[in-house]
């Protein structure tokens, strides 16, 4: 085998996005709800115990794909980073390792959760928009194409 083969097998798992998951303590939040430049910033909160957080996400990322050019999509974990692993199995597993992905990293989860949206009660999935003009939305649940509407 070739010796750079070699090292670029090695290098590939590395560059997965999925392994560039990013822990998301209370400094970091004010960050990630900063309004876009244009368009909508879609946060997608899930969690490793949640039965509908996948389709939720994978239902955002269709969106986003649909319209790259004014969504913008991060999926944000509320487990530990201490989790890191079992986190990026499943962002893999549903396919999600294309997106920026953030975990809590503070020793106050819901402190992050108010931080985040002080109208959410902790609920999954919870789905944030934040609109270039600075306004904001959140639902709470499994987005149906009737939800999705109403946050566009």
């Amino acid at each position: 085998m070739k010796p750079w083969l070699f090292l670029l097998a090695f290098a590939l798992p590395g560059l997965s996005p999925a392994a560039s998951l990013q822990p998301l303590n209370a400094d970091a939040v004010n960050v990630l709800l900063q309004p876009p430049a244009q368009g909508e910033r879609f946060i997608a909160l899930w969690s490793l115990d949640c039965a509908y957080c996948e389709a939720n996400m994978q239902t955002l990322a269709r969106l986003q794909q649909a319209h790259p050019e004014r969504i913008e999509l991060v999926t944000v974990a509320t487990d530990s980073m201490a989790q890191r692993d079992a986190i990026s199995a499943r962002l893999d597993a549903a396919g999600m390792e294309h997106w920026p992905a953030r975990a809590y990293a503070d020793a106050t989860p819901d402190r992050i959760n108010y931080l985040i949206d002080p109208q959410w009660g902790g609920e999954m999935p919870r789905t944030l928009v934040i609109r270039a003009d600075g306004s904001r939305h959140g639902l709470s649940g499994a987005l149906t194409p009737e939800q999705l509407a109403k946050l566009r």
